[in-house]
């Protein structure tokens, strides 16, 4: 199989409902595909130690973080049957009810569309080095924990 180019997977702030629509949009010319699965990751509104999450300031290590979303990438493609995949990652501020992570795989069919998806997004919050420091009202933070 030939290998996919690399694709900087990076948006500045959140990634917008709109930019999802077209995306998902984008895909109606091509009719090879029979189903897709998205994940789209939300910042909560956590409380932690009395006080309520407004915001996550992701950061990464984008060299590092490209070459390990082009291995994620690479390893879907052969493990399972897709026809497309996009991953965007939010860096930055991204506020309490906005997306900051948005998966979107397709195949011809709909098992390797959501096995695909979920391990994507499993392998993503493993492997790459993002980090994000939950953000207060109080102007104060913690850096996050990656829930499994």
């Amino acid at each position: 199989m030939k290998e996919k180019k690399k694709h900087n997977v990076f948006v500045d702030g959140p990634i917008s409902p709109e930019f999802i629509a077209n995306s998902i949009a984008k895909h109606s010319t091509k009719t090879e595909i029979g189903a897709h699965d998205i994940f789209l990751g939300q910042v909560r509104k956590d409380e932690i130690e009395g006080k309520d999450v407004v915001a996550i300031n992701y950061e990464a290590y984008q060299e590092m973080a490209d070459e390990l979303f082009h291995e994620i990438r690479e390893a879907a493609f052969v493990k399972y049957n897709l026809v497309c995949m996009h991953i965007y990652h939010s860096l930055g501020v991204v506020k309490a009810g906005e997306i900051c992570l948005f998966v979107f795989v397709s195949s011809k069919h709909r098992k390797e569309a959501f096995e695909a998806c979920q391990d994507i997004v499993e392998q993503i919050k493993a492997m790459t080095p993002i980090w994000g420091k939950e953000l207060f009202e109080d102007d104060s933070f913690v850096w996050k924990e990656n829930q499994v």
